[in-house]
C-alpha cells in the first residue's frame, strides 16, 4: 500500500456572500497558489486535479485548474453537498494511495448566495425529499428553513432523551465564536458571551442565530503525494501523513429508526469513524484536536457521541467538564469551525484538512493546540 501525504495547504478568508469584488476562479487560483507554494512544487509536478463545488455549471473545475496552468491532467468535478470538499481530497488520497499518481492536487471553493440555503432545481425531485419526508412523519414541518429544522429537532431528540440543555448547544457556539478570534481566515471573529449566544435571533428549536453557521464565499486547497515524491523532493519535515480516510452514505436507519438524530446523519458518521478506528488501529483517546461538522451546534454535539468522544447520552457532561477545548480533553474547531469561520460548501471539507495541517506542523499561531501529534477530521453532507 502506498503511504499518502498532504505536503501544502491554501485557502482564502471566508468572507459574507458578495462582499469580495472578483470571482470564485480568482479564490481557487489563491488557494491553489498558496498551496502548491506551502508545497514547494511548481504545478508542473501535479498529475491529477479534483474541484469540488456545489453552485455553479458543470466543469467549473476545469475553469479554476486552469488558472493555474493548461497541462493536460484528468481533472474530475466533485459535487457532494456539504462534504464535497473532503469527498475531493478522498479522490485525490485514493489516486495517489492506487500508485498511478504521485501527486494530486484537491480544491474547493463556493460562490454563494446570502441567506438561508434553498432548492435551484424546483422542476424536479429534490434530492432530500426523503429526508423531509422521514422527519415530517416525527414533528410538523413550519416556516424555518429546512435544515435548521432538520438538526434543530435532533437537538430536541437528544434533550428529550438524554437531558441535555439548552445551554449545551449555545456552550458550543460560544467556544467556536471564542476559538474564531484567533483565526484571520474566519469569516467572524467576534467573542460573544454565552448570554448573547443563548439570547440571539431563534432559529428553531434550542437553535439560535449564533449557533448556525453562515454561507460564506471562499477556496480552500491541499497537494497530495506519495512517500517516493515526499522523499524525492525533501518535504519529509512538513509532510502529514493521512492515516486513512472513510466515506459512508445514509443506512436504513436514517429512515426508518423514528429519530431524527438518525435523520441528520449520526449512523454514517459512527459507520465512517468505526470503520476508520479499525483499519488505522487508532482509538479516539489517541487523537488532540479535531475539525468537526458543526453546521449547527445540535450536529457537534451528536457528533461528538457519533465519533466515540464520549459515551451516547454523555455530551452534556463532556461539555460541562470542557473536554471539547483548550485544556480538555480534546481540542474541537480550533479554526472557529463552520459555526464561525464560515461555510463555503465545497471548501469547507479541505479548510478542514489545512487547519490540521496547520496543527500537526506547530503553525497554528495563537490557535495551536499543544502537543498535536494525531488529528481527526470529520465532514457531513450526503456522506
Amino acid at each position: 500500500m502506498v503511504r499518502v501525504y498532504v505536503i501544502g495547504v491554501g485557502m482564502t478568508k471566508f468572507d459574507k456572500p458578495g462582499k469580495r469584488d472578483d470571482d470564485y476562479p480568482e479564490w481557487a487560483k489563491e488557494a491553489m497558489l498558496s498551496a502548491l507554494q506551502d508545497a514547494k512544487v511548481n504545478f508542473n509536478e501535479v498529475e491529477l486535479a479534483a474541484a469540488g463545488y456545489v453552485y455553479g455549471d458543470s466543469t467549473c473545475g476545469q475553469r479554476v485548474i486552469y488558472e493555474v496552468g493548461m497541462t493536460g491532467i484528468p481533472v474530475f468535478n466533485v459535487n457532494n453537498n456539504c462534504s464535497t470538499g473532503s469527498s475531493a481530497l478522498l479522490i485525490a488520497k485514493e489516486m495517489v494511495e492506487s500508485g498511478k499518481y504521485n501527486c494530486a492536487l484537491a480544491v474547493g471553493f463556493e460562490k454563494m448566495q446570502r441567506g438561508s440555503l434553498t432548492s435551484q432545481f424546483n422542476d424536479r425531485a429534490n434530492p432530500m425529499m426523503k429526508h423531509v419526508e422521514a422527519m415530517s412523519n416525527l414533528a410538523d414541518i413550519d416556516g424555518s428553513p429546512m435544515t435548521a429544522q432538520m438538526f434543530g429537532n435532533a437537538g430536541i431528540e437528544h434533550m428529550n432523551k438524554y437531558g441535555t440543555k439548552p445551554e449545551h448547544f449555545a456552550k458550543i457556539a460560544y467556544k467556536n465564536h471564542k476559538h474564531s478570534v484567533n483565526n484571520p481566515k474566519s469569516q467572524f471573529r467576534d467573542l460573544y458571551t454565552l448570554e448573547q449566544i443563548m439570547q440571539s435571533p431563534k432559529v428553531y428549536g434550542p437553535l439560535t442565530k449564533l449557533q448556525c453557521c453562515p454561507t460564506s464565499d471562499g477556496a480552500a486547497a491541499a497537494i497530495i503525494a506519495s512517500e517516493t515524491f515526499v522523499k524525492k523532493h525533501g518535504l519529509e519535515g512538513q509532510a502529514v501523513e493521512i492515516l486513512g480516510m472513510e466515506m459512508a452514505t445514509d443506512l436504513p436507519s436514517t429512515f426508518n429508526a423514528n429519530s431524527h438524530i438518525c435523520i441528520v446523519g449520526y449512523d454514517m458518521s459512527k459507520l465512517a469513524a468505526d470503520k476508520l478506528y479499525a483499519k488505522t488501529g487508532k482509538r479516539p483517546s489517541d487523537v488532540q484536536v479535531i475539525e468537526l461538522h458543526d453546521c449547527f451546534s445540535a450536529n457537534e454535539l451528536i457528533t461528538y457521541e457519533a465519533l466515540g468522544l464520549c459515551p451516547p447520552g454523555k455530551a452534556g457532561e463532556f461539555i460541562d467538564r470542557g473536554d471539547n477545548t483548550y485544556g480538555g480533553k480534546y481540542v474541537i474547531n480550533p479554526s472557529g469551525g463552520l459555526i464561525s469561520k464560515g461555510h463555503p460548501l465545497g471548501a469547507t471539507g479541505l479548510a478542514q484538512c489545512a487547519e490540521l495541517c496547520w496543527q500537526l506542523r506547530g503553525e497554528a499561531g495563537p490557535r495551536q493546540v499543544p502537543g498535536a501529534k494525531l488529528a481527526l477530521q470529520h465532514n457531513i453532507g450526503k456522506s
